[in-house]
């Protein structure tokens, strides 16, 4: 499978929300496994508030399938409890990978 494209999102917790939105994120893995176009899926801890999302997709069909799916719409209905601003969604092209 040739991954060339990627999502990283970074999440800005309200005050304290961090601990609800990394539960948040550990109880999307599910949604992701079952997303086809979604080769892989990781969420991550930055800091005390900041967390974020690096997933990687085998071409723009399954990347736009993401950021349309059950993960998105679930972000977008728990945003205004637990974010202290929008998430910052960077759309990447994977030049190497192992």
């Amino acid at each position: 499978m040739n991954v060339d494209r990627g999502l990283l999102v970074i999440l800005e917790a309200k005050p304290g929300k961090a601990g609800e939105l990394g539960a948040f994120l550990a109880q999307a893995q599910p949604l992701a496994v079952a997303e086809p176009g979604t080769v892989t899926w990781y969420a991550f801890k930055l800091s005390d508030t900041t967390y974020g999302i690096f997933d990687t997709f085998a071409g723009e069909d399954g990347r736009q399938a993401h950021l349309n799916g059950p993960i998105a719409a679930a972000l977008g209905q728990a945003a205004p409890d637990l974010l202290a601003k929008n998430p910052d969604i960077q759309t990447t092209d994977i030049l190497a990978a192992k």
